[in-house]
């Protein structure tokens, strides 16, 4: 009874998508009249950041695909994961990643786009490792997270220089700046920041094997992030750039030549494949591929067989990968020479390939026949590469209805064939799923007009602003793109009659090759760990001196360096305070302190010397009236003192030989000089500008008011700095506790 009712339970929960799909729906009227919603909320308004959310054609498109298919996978799942042991964790994530899908395709800042693209990658991180007891689960889960990762932190460096040359994150006002943008001498950089990160995301050439590897995750997890959602945020990122960085050469080039040259090696490398999921998984870069390429493009026929061909790769690849686990699920085995005549035992299963696999290979009726000849005509107009674009598209294709004819022909035809289960149809929650999406890239294929001036148009007008219709029919003549269709059907029946011959030969090819994808990811892994460990043993070796030795050196050539470049702060070099002589008597006896430091060889007498140099401080603090912190800087140093005092008197004498002519002493010495020297020189540089009092009257104006205190050092640190102050407490708290702890264990 507690399995059915946490299945009843997970089935409600797609009521979430479903809301939101159905809002979705309600703005696309709006859209198709090419009105766009904006919202906004304070998030940080001091540097321009922003909840801000733009609903447009583009968005809307997106949003309906995400939540759309985010509701029979949530079905899907509830019977595929009954009986997990992470049931509930499943469906948070899930539906964690559904709502950072839904933030991003709507944020209408960089920022906030920023924020949801690295959810998605965390949260695509929990759901590939979600078998955490599978090595290979957490091995691949951690790979798609470095590379994903480290893409979205490249472009966060492209976003933040694009707000700082045009002054804004919101992306809609992007557009209006295109020309400043392209103008700029570090626009390339800007551009090869942007296109890392959209690249690592959709998994384009040459980071695209994290991709298969992430296999490894739940079938419905493929179904909904690598195929419909996830994958597809950099080719919305490419969509939403458009307007802003496309139409160079450089965008055309390579888009057009990294695009291609994907979708051609997904399309080989999924024909050698006999496991159907990570053949599919080798399609879905075949087709993120095309998606690039044609997004290279600048003309209308271009951008609409990339908008198409979106819609239609995430109707029938969510369907063909939930297919897929309904067969591992029933069957015991994802291997297609070990199924076969599942038609008897899986009618509705089959119904939902035989569409999508229709689809997919581009048969008349079908959305992806329509899908194909835009394609072409798009290819025929490409700009940059024509031919390439065009030859690349064929073979793809071609590639993508031999491996439809796999997967809808060989597991479902035939004589049945005995598999580690018996086959039997999956619950109506699972087969329900790809029955309708693949039912309805049959309906959408018979009114193309209906979803190109619904879906479409709306999509392309939101990023390409053009008086160009867009024309989406069932048959447009005898033209180019239709004799090409022909042949790629032609080539399609050619491929998938000599199939085993392919798959053989790319088995015996694929393992001559010296190096793939995987294999530079897992050396740069290895290098990294051998730097790591190189770097552990050489600056952490237990050496206290080392340590600070390495933070003092570090931290005077990085300041040093940053501020000889800065040539505003130098003539603060020349300027000398004049002080009484009292004060400069207590510089001396400082001085003269630390020479004591410097030639003690016992090593009370050195922290007492150490003590009289705090001293000094805590006077200084005194005569520039800041009573407080004299008497704090006092105690600290006579504490200090007394303890470090007790510890010592425990030690040994200093060693004879370490004087002062001990090479190491001198090295000391010189590295001393020179961060005092650095410290001084800045704080003359400082102390001779004039003095910036923002904070200083904010301060002031309120310590009384806001946080009804007189003493302004105490209101910053208990009001304006506390959590810093907390952090500050709490190390304090947990080095005496620490200190306790040992003092204990000795006495024990």
């Amino acid at each position: 009874m507690q399995r059915t009712e946490s299945i009843i339970f997970a089935r409600l929960t797609a009521l979430l998508p479903l809301a939101i799909f159905a809002g979705l729906c309600s703005r696309v009227p709006a859209a198709v009249g090419g009105g766009a919603i904006f919202f906004s909320w304070d998030w940080i308004p001091g540097i321009g950041v922003n909840l801000d959310v733009a609903v447009d054609g583009l968005s809307v498109l997106f949003g309906l695909i995400i939540t759309g298919t985010g509701v029979f996978v949530v079905l899907f799942s509830a019977d595929y994961m009954a009986g997990h042991r992470y049931y509930v964790r499943f469906f948070a994530f899930l539906h964690l990643f559904l709502l950072s899908m839904i933030g991003l395709v709507l944020a209408d800042n960089l920022i906030t786009l920023f924020v949801f693209w690295e959810l998605t990658t965390v949260l695509s991180y929990l759901l590939i490792g979600f078998d955490n007891k599978n090595e290979s689960a957490r091995s691949h889960a951690r790979q798609a997270l470095l590379v994903t990762g480290a893409g979205g932190l490249v472009l966060l460096i492209g976003f933040l220089m694009i707000g700082g040359i045009v002054d804004t994150y919101r992306i809609s006002a992007l557009a209006e700046q295109a020309r400043l943008l392209q103008r700029q001498t570090n626009y390339l950089f800007i551009l090869a920041m942007v296109l890392i990160g959209a690249f690592t995301k959709s998994a384009q050439f040459p980071f695209h094997f994290w991709l298969p590897n992430a296999m490894a995750a739940p079938t419905p997890i493929s179904a909904f992030l690598h195929s419909a959602t996830m994958v597809k945020a950099g080719i919305y990122l490419l969509a939403r750039f458009h307007p802003v960085l496309g139409g160079t050469e450089a965008w055309m080039g390579t888009l057009v030549g990294v695009g291609g040259v994907t979708a051609l090696l997904g399309a080989i490398l999924a024909v050698g494949q006999s496991d159907l999921k990570r053949m599919l998984a080798y399609t879905t870069i075949m087709a993120l591929g095309i998606l690039v390429m044609f997004l290279g493009g600048k003309t209308t026929p271009a951008l609409t067989a990339a908008v198409t061909f979106l819609l239609v790769h995430s109707l029938y690849k969510s369907a063909l990968f939930l297919v897929v686990g309904i067969i591992d699920h029933e069957t015991g085995t994802r291997q297609i020479e070990s199924i076969g005549g599942l038609i008897r035992s899986m009618p509705m299963t089959t119904f939902g390939a035989a569409t999508a696999a229709m689809s997919m290979a581009g048969f008349p009726l079908f959305l992806g026949f329509i899908g194909k000849e835009i394609m072409y005509a798009g290819a025929l107009t490409e700009e940059m590469f024509p031919a390439f674009a065009t030859t690349a598209a064929v073979l793809s294709n071609a590639l993508m209805a031999a491996i439809a004819g796999i997967i809808a022909i060989r597991p479902f035809l035939g004589p049945p064939r005995q598999t580690p289960r018996a086959p039997h149809e999956a619950p109506i929650g699972m087969w329900l799923g790809p029955a309708t999406i693949g039912a309805l890239g049959l309906v959408f294929g018979i009114f193309p007009d209906w979803v190109g001036r619904w879906l479409i148009q709306p999509a392309v007008s939101a990023f390409h602003p053009t008086v160009e219709p867009v024309q989406l029919k069932l048959f447009h003549g005898f033209n180019e793109p239709l004799l090409l269709s022909f042949l790629t059907m032609g080539l399609g029946l050619g491929l998938y009659l000599v199939r085993r011959s392919i798959r053989g030969w790319l088995a015996d090819r694929m393992a001559r090759l010296p190096v793939t994808g995987d294999r530079l990811y897992e050396m740069g892994m290895a290098a990294t760990a051998r730097t790591a460990a190189g770097l552990t043993r050489f600056i952490q070796n237990g050496s206290l001196h080392r340590y600070l030795l390495t933070i003092i050196g570090v931290f005077t050539l990085a300041t040093a360096g940053i501020w000889a470049l800065n040539a505003t702060t130098r003539p603060g070099l020349l300027h000398l305070p004049s002080l009484p002589l009292a004060q400069w008597l207590l510089v001396t006896l400082m001085a003269a302190a630390l020479g004591v430091v410097v030639v003690a060889r016992s090593r009370v007498l050195a922290v007492c010397a150490l003590g009289v140099i705090g001293s000094g401080a805590a006077l200084i603090f005194l005569v520039y009236g800041a009573p407080d912190l004299a008497l704090t800087q006092l105690l600290v140093e006579t504490l200090t003192l007394i303890i470090v005092a007790i510890v010592l008197l425990r030690l040994p004498s200093l060693d004879k030989t370490a004087g002062l002519h001990s090479p190491g002493r001198w090295f000391d010495a010189l590295v001393a000089v020179g961060v005092g020297t650095l410290v001084a020189a800045l704080t003359l540089a400082v102390t001779g500008g004039p003095l910036d009092r923002q904070l200083t009257d904010f301060f002031e104006q309120n310590s009384a008011i806001a946080a009804h205190g007189r003493n302004i050092v105490n209101v910053i640190l208990v009001d304006f700095r506390s959590l810093d102050t907390l952090g500050e407490l709490v190390v304090v708290a947990t080095a005496g506790l620490a200190g306790f702890s040992l003092l204990a264990r000795r006495r024990r």
